[in-house]
């Protein structure tokens, strides 16, 4: 029988099939060949015990896409939350994230939730740079459940992540989208206004058919190292235009002259604070390149 694995507890997996919800155990010889099933992986399954929905994992098809951290298969969404206040909107790591997204090669949304706190009107400027990038956006307050119906059209046929530091709202959206609490609410501390993680294993939730939300454990960092210092510019899609007219092969895009990247951001073709982020994570790639050697 198939199925796809929506959650993992330790070393036991509930697989959903047309059958229904079962609760799996991995194969022995799984981990003999290094493989260990996770939340996403397409599975086969041998049922021992109908009465109780018991099974066990024979097989793990092969994953179009793996995440190391939080550990999950074959999203084809990542959801990237921002709030306008507790926390701040912290686009270092939304740009690390949407490089990312580019990477594994998966669609990326951003979300621009606690819109009743944008006081400084921020939000309409991180709208207007990612939509131009060609990101979609969407302005939600999830507590008043305003832009929950766009939000859900936009999840329809993907399996997808929730992603963002905590207390930015992920699951009191993914509550609104269900119209119930399917997740625990995060509290923020009131002694330093940053999120306590309230979430702490990777969970499928089925919206409809063919339609998933993977609620992940809330991070504050994010680790890209996957990605080589010298590719980096691959994914910040904005710039692929201009690096043919770099000068030199091999163009850094960081220190040479006449580098097509740095003269776009001249001209005011590509935002100027996106790409200083763009050289603080080249930067940060590059010095944990260095620490390995």
């Amino acid at each position: 029988m198939q199925g796809i694995i929506v959650e993992n507890i330790s070393n036991l997996y509930q697989v959903k099939t047309n059958n229904g919800i079962y609760e799996t155990t991995a194969r022995g010889k799984l981990k003999k060949d290094d493989i260990i099933p996770v939340v996403g992986d397409n599975v086969q399954i041998l049922i021992t015990d109908e009465l109780n929905k018991k099974a066990v994992i024979e097989n793990v098809q092969e994953r179009n896409v793996y995440i190391k951290r939080p550990k999950l298969a074959n999203i084809t969404q990542i959801v990237f939350v921002v709030s306008s206040k507790d926390p701040k909107p912290d686009l270092l790591m939304l740009d690390k994230q949407l490089a990312f997204a580019e990477y594994i090669g998966v669609e990326a949304m951003i979300v621009l939730n606690k819109t009743d706190l944008d006081q400084k009107e921020e939000f309409e400027k991180i709208k207007q740079l990612y939509s131009k990038i060609g990101y979609t956006i969407i302005l939600t307050n999830a507590k008043q459940k305003k832009g929950i119906d766009t939000l859900k059209e936009r999840l329809r046929n993907h399996i997808n992540a929730f992603s963002g530091n905590s207390g930015v709202g992920k699951s009191t959206l993914i509550n609104g989208i269900f119209d119930k609490d399917v997740t625990q609410e995060g509290e923020i501390s009131k002694k330093n206004r940053r999120g306590k993680n309230t979430t702490t294993s990777v969970k499928l939730y089925e919206i409809d058919e063919n339609t998933y939300i993977a609620d992940t454990p809330g991070f504050s960092t994010f680790d890209i190292s996957e990605i080589e210092s010298k590719e980096l510019y691959h994914y910040f899609k904005e710039f692929e235009q201009f690096v043919e007219n770099c000068e030199f092969i091999g163009c850094t895009h960081i220190k040479e002259e006449n580098c097509g990247i740095k003269q776009a951001v001249k001209n005011g073709d590509i935002d100027k604070n996106r790409y200083e982020r763009f050289c603080k994570i080249y930067q940060e790639l590059k010095e944990k390149e260095e620490r390995k050697w």
